[in-house]
């Protein structure tokens, strides 16, 4: 008898089946440190616990982007360790600030199932929640995964496609608690623009470009216990090449999205988001966003903004995200949809 996990297969997959993801993790301000390192991460609500004070809240929280990393990686075992691809996100939302010395753990609830026509492999939906050490949901979302059969000639389950929302209505998006921006500090922030600044349509070119390591990619995968054989083992891929994890290209985006968009604090929702193309170590990865929409909140001084963010290898200048084809351009990486808080 076998005592090695070799990871689900599309036939393992039951729609409403519910798993509990191991390990729990409790989080430091190490994991802070590393991401700052990783990411060169400079937005000041997750960088100093006096701006996050003078803004309301207790002390300054991990960056969101880390809380969807530790979710995110503790799935993995269980949703995407035989993954072809990982294929999209939707309804995303963060819901609590995670804080050093919380404890974080996932479960994910299988909600779509629908098998290939090549009968080798089948995407799966599942709806996957962070939770703290109080049950307290901390991060919500959808994603769905390609993944491959064990057994090829194991009958097709039953086709059922989720029906997932566009976006998060702004309605739906969670403000934390306290959270004030009538004592804003712009100069401390980085620079001077705020909700009203911003065009819905508007598209900016950050300008910087970031070229991935293969040994910085290594460490973040080990970070966020993403066991995923298409990051680790070269074997696994005909060219021989690791997959550079899509969320690595995330965070290196929202990083470099930095100039241009230093005052967009918080991430509050995910909304869609595709990894339009595979990246790999040697690539260097550029970002340019759109203004995609705009909302006031009941929260002091603080607005919404709907944000489009596009990772390319190569030139960003040009925001051009598709072909006439209607395909994505090959140099994009990243198609990501999200909401983040921002100074009015």
């Amino acid at each position: 008898m076998t005592k090695t996990n070799p990871g689900r297969f599309f036939e393992d997959y039951q729609l409403g089946q519910v798993i509990r993801h191991a390990v729990p993790r409790t989080v430091s301000g190490g994991e802070r440190a590393l991401y700052h390192a990783l990411y060169p991460a400079r937005h000041a609500l997750a960088s100093s616990d006096e701006f996050a004070r003078a803004c309301g809240l207790s002390a300054a929280p991990l960056d969101d982007l880390i809380t969807f990393h530790i979710v995110f990686g503790k799935t993995v075992p269980d949703i995407s360790l035989n993954a072809i691809a990982n294929l999209g996100y939707a309804e995303g939302r963060w819901l609590r600030p995670v804080w050093p010395g919380d404890t974080i753990l996932s479960e994910s609830e299988v909600i779509g199932l629908k098998q290939n026509s090549n009968g080798k492999s089948g995407v799966v939906w599942v709806r996957t929640r962070g939770l703290n050490q109080s049950g307290e949901a901390v991060l919500e979302y959808v994603r769905w995964v390609m993944v491959r059969k064990r057994d090829i000639a194991a009958p097709a389950r039953e086709t059922v496609v989720p029906k997932l929302s566009k976006a998060v209505e702004p309605a739906g998006l969670v403000v934390p608690d306290g959270l004030d921006f009538t004592r804003y500090d712009f100069d401390l922030a980085g620079e001077n623009h705020r909700y009203a600044d911003y065009e819905i349509g508007e598209k900016i070119d950050h300008v910087d470009g970031v070229t991935i390591e293969e040994a910085e990619h290594m460490l973040a995968t080990r970070l966020w216990q993403n066991t995923a054989k298409v990051h680790f083992d070269a074997t696994n891929r005909e060219d021989g090449k690791r997959l550079i994890y899509g969320g690595h290209v995330i965070s290196m985006a929202r990083t470099l999205s930095f100039n241009g968009l230093a005052n967009a604090q918080m991430m509050v929702a995910l909304n869609g988001g595709a990894h339009a193309n595979p990246c790999f170590a040697g690539d260097t990865v550029r970002a340019w966003s759109e203004v995609l929409d705009k909302s006031e909140t009941s929260a002091p001084g603080v607005g919404a903004v709907r944000l489009r963010l596009v990772a390319t290898k190569g030139d960003s200048s040009g925001f051009v995200l598709r072909g006439e084809d209607g395909k994505y351009l090959p140099e994009v990486l990243l198609d990501l949809d999200y909401w983040v808080l921002m100074p009015r």
